[in-house]
C-alpha cells in the first residue's frame, strides 16, 4: 500500500461509512434520528473535505501549503461543531437550553464550514442562495419594503438553524438519509459491477434499425439510468462517454450529439419510479403518498421524451442519416443479457414493492442486495477481486457525500425561510407585479423557478424552488400536486438554461462542442418540456389523478401531442421537407395557444394546427409531382 493510498484511507472511510450507514437505515431502520442525521451530515462533509486534501485515484488534485491548513481547518471544525450538536442533543429535545458562547461559536463553524463546502462543490449559485437566506434571516429588519421583517439576532438564527430539527439537521435531511441515499447507492452499484455498461450495449442494438440510432439510445439509456440519479450532470458523464461519441459516429453535428444528452439526462430526473429521489421529498413535503406522485408524473414525462424521440427522428430525416451496418463489437453476449435481466428484476422488485405498500426505503434496500447479488455472480472480475466491491461501496459514497452537503445547505434556507416567511413575501410579490393576471403570474414563476435550479442537484434545486415559489402558485388557487410538478420541471430543465447549463458545461468536454452552443442546442431540442407544466397547471387530467376524466384526458392529450409536434417542428424547420418561415412562426404561436384552457381558444388551434401539417403535406406532394413533370 503506497503514501497516496493510504493519505487517502481516511476519505474511504468515510465514503464506506455512508454506504453502509444508508444500506442498514433502509433494511433495519433508525438507529437515533438525530444521531443518524448529525452523523451523515459530518461524513458527507468529511469525504468531501478529505477528496480535496488528499485527492482520490482518479484525481490529481495539487493543493498550496495553505490550502491544505484550509482543508485540515475544516476538518477540525465540523468534527467540533457536530460533536458539540451531539453533547447538546437531550436539551434540544427538551427546548430547555441555554447556548453559552462556546456553543455560538461551534455552531457558526458548522454553518461557515457548510457554506464553504457548497461554494466548492457547486460554484456560486447554490453558494449565494445559502448565504442570502443566513444574510436576509439576521439582517432582513434592514430592508425596505416588502422584505422588511421583524429581525431576529444571530443567536436566534443559530439556535433555529444549528440548535434545533428545524434547519440544517431537519426534515429534508431526514428524507435524504431514511429514502434517497440507499437509490443513490443503488445506482452507484448498478455501474459498479457492469450494468450499466451491458444495458447502454442493448439499447444501442436495439435503436441500431432506426436512423437516429444511437441517439435514440441516449434518450432511453439517459431516462433509465437518469431517474435512478440525483445529478443531472453525473447522469451525463455516466452515459455521455458512452452515447455522445456513437451519436457523433453517425453524422450528427457534435452540438446536437451532446444537447441531446443533456436534454434526455435533465428528463430522468422527471421519470417514474424514482425521479432522481426528487419524488420522495415530494411526497415528505406534500404529504401525497408517493405512488400517487409516480402516477402524476407518468403521462408528462412519456410526453417529454416523446417530444425527444421527435427532435432526434426529425434531425436524422433533415440530415437524410443512413441505416449503420451491424459490426461485430456491437453484438449483445449472454452476459449483457443476463446484467440486463438483472436490472429489470431489480426496478420491477422497486415497483412491486411500492405497489404493495412496502417503504421505498425497503424498496431501494432490496433493489441494492439484488444489484451486489448479480454484481457476485454474474461478474467474474467482481468475485475474483474484492477490492472491487470496496471501490463500488467508495464511489457509492462518495455520490451520496455530494447531495448530503447541498441537502445541508438547503436546511440553511429552509430554518432562514420558516423564520422570516420569504416564500409569502415573494408570493405577494408576483402577484402584485402581475396585477392577478395567471398567465403572467405563472411567467414570473417559470423564471424564478429556473434562475434558482441553476447550478444545483435536482432535490436541492427543488426544495429552494418550493420553499421561494410554492406559495405563489398555490396562492393562485392551484392544487398542490401540479404546483409541486410545475416547480420539479422547471427546477430540472434549469440544467440546461444559460447562463448556467450544467447538464450541458457536463456534455460539451465530451462531443468536442462549446458549452453555450451545446445549451442554446438543449434548449431547442428540449423546449416542449417548458410547455408541458402550463398543461399539468391548466389540465390537471393529464396527471390521471386531479380531477381525472377520460375524455379530458384524451383531448388533452391530443393537444399536448399536438403542441409537442409543432414546437418541435419549428424549432427544426423541419416536417416532411424544410418549413418556410411563415410556417414555423404559425406552429410555435399555434403551440402556445394550445395550453389555453379556453374551449373556443383550444378548436381554434387545433384547427390551426391540422392546417399547419396538413398544408406541408400537400405542398410537399405538389412540389414532388411538379418536379417529376418537369
Amino acid at each position: 500500500m503506497g503514501m497516496n493510498t493510504l493519505a487517502r484511507l481516511p476519505m474511504a472511510i468515510a465514503a464506506v461509512a455512508i454506504t453502509l450507514i444508508a444500506i442498514y437505515t433502509a433494511g433495519f431502520g433508525v438507529f437515533d434520528e438525530a444521531f443518524l442525521r448529525g452523523g451523515t451530515i459530518a461524513l458527507g462533509i468529511l469525504v468531501a473535505l478529505f477528496a480535496s486534501l488528499f485527492g482520490s485515484d482518479d484525481e490529481q488534485v495539487k493543493r498550496s501549503f495553505w490550502g491544505q491548513a484550509t482543508d485540515v481547518a475544516l476538518i477540525f471544525a465540523i468534527v467540533l461543531s457536530i460533536s458539540n450538536f451531539f453533547i447538546l442533543y437531550e436539551d434540544l429535545q427538551t427546548g430547555l437550553f441555554e447556548l453559552s458562547t462556546f456553543d455560538l461559536f461551534s455552531g457558526w463553524l458548522g454553518v461557515v464550514v457548510i457554506l464553504e463546502m457548497t461554494r466548492r462543490l457547486f460554484g456560486l449559485p447554490l453558494f449565494l442562495v445559502t448565504a442570502g437566506a443566513l444574510f436576509y434571516c439576521i439582517f432582513g429588519d434592514y430592508l425596505p419594503w416588502i422584505f422588511e421583517h421583524a429581525g431576529f439576532s444571530a443567536e436566534q438564527a443559530l439556535s433555529v438553524i444549528w440548535f434545533s430539527f428545524d434547519g440544517i439537521f431537519g426534515r429534508a435531511i431526514a428524507v435524504v438519509t431514511n429514502f434517497i441515499l440507499i437509490f443513490i447507492v443503488f445506482g452507484a452499484i448498478l455501474d459498479g459491477v457492469g450494468a450499466g455498461q451491458s444495458v447502454l450495449k442493448l439499447v444501442f442494438r436495439l435503436t441500431r434499425r432506426f436512423k437516429g440510432g444511437p441517439a435514440y439510445a441516449a434518450v432511453v439509456s439517459s431516462a433509465v439510468f437518469g431517474t435512478l440519479s440525483g445529478s443531472v450532470a453525473a447522469n451525463v458523464v455516466g452515459t455521455g462517454v458512452f452515447t455522445i461519441p456513437m451519436t457523433k459516429s453517425r453524422g450528427f453535428s457534435a452540438r446536437f450529439a451532446g444537447a441531446i444528452e443533456a436534454a434526455a439526462s435533465s428528463g430522468g430526473q422527471i421519470m417514474p419510479p424514482v425521479m432522481g429521489a426528487v419524488a420522495f421529498i415530494m411526497a415528505d413535503v406534500t404529504g401525497i403518498p408517493y405512488l400517487t406522485i409516480c402516477l402524476a408524473a407518468l403521462v408528462p414525462a412519456l410526453f417529454f421524451y416523446s417530444s425527444l424521440f421527435c427532435a432526434v427522428g426529425l434531425q436524422a430525416a433533415k440530415q437524410d442519416i443512413k441505416l449503420a451496418p451491424v459490426k461485430d463489437e456491437d453484438s449483445i453476449t449472454a452476459y449483457d443479457y443476463r446484467f440486463a435481466g438483472a436490472l429489470g428484476i431489480a426496478l420491477s422488485a422497486i415497483v412491486f414493492l411500492l405497489v404493495t405498500g412496502s417503504s421505498p426505503a425497503l424498496a431501494g434496500f432490496v433493489a441494492v442486495i439484488i444489484s451486489l447479488a448479480s454484481g457476485f455472480i454474474l461478474n467474474p472480475e467482481f468475485r475474483r477481486d474484492p477490492l472491487q466491491f470496496l471501490i463500488v461501496l467508495i464511489k457509492a459514497g462518495r455520490s451520496c457525500a455530494t447531495i448530503i452537503v447541498a441537502v445541508a445547505a438547503i436546511g440553511v434556507v429552509i430554518g432562514a425561510m420558516n423564520m422570516t416567511g420569504l416564500g409569502l413575501r415573494f408570493a405577494s410579490l408576483i402577484l402584485a407585479a402581475s396585477e392577478n393576471n395567471v398567465l403572467l403570474s405563472l411567467f414570473f414563476v417559470m423564471a424564478g423557478c429556473l434562475i434558482l435550479g441553476m447550478g444545483m442537484p435536482t432535490v436541492p434545486a427543488y426544495l429552494i424552488i418550493v420553499l421561494v415559489m410554492g406559495s405563489a402558485i398555490e396562492s393562485m388557487g392551484f392544487s398542490t400536486l401540479t404546483v409541486h410538478l410545475f416547480v420539479v420541471y422547471y427546477g430540472v430543465l434549469s440544467s440546461i438554461t444559460p447562463p448556467v447549463a450544467l447538464a450541458a458545461y457536463a456534455a460539451a468536454p465530451i462531443s468536442g462542442s462549446k458549452p453555450m452552443e451545446t445549451a442554446i442546442e438543449a434548449i431547442r431540442i428540449a423546449l416542449p418540456g417548458f410547455v408541458i407544466p402550463f398543461f399539468i397547471i391548466f389540465n390537471p387530467s393529464i396527471t390521471l389523478v386531479e380531477g381525472f376524466s377520460a375524455l379530458t384526458f384524451i383531448w388533452v392529450s391530443i393537444r399536448l401531442t399536438t403542441a409537442v409536434w409543432l414546437i418541435t417542428t419549428s424549432l427544426l424547420a423541419f416536417d416532411a421537407g424544410v418549413l418556410p418561415l411563415w410556417q414555423r412562426i404559425l406552429r410555435f404561436a399555434t403551440a402556445i395557444a394550445l395550453i389555453a384552457p379556453i374551449p373556443v381558444v383550444e378548436i381554434l388551434s387545433f384547427i390551426t394546427a391540422l392546417f399547419c401539417i396538413g398544408y406541408q403535406r400537400i405542398f410537399r406532394q405538389r412540389h414532388a409531382a411538379t418536379k417529376i413533370n418537369l
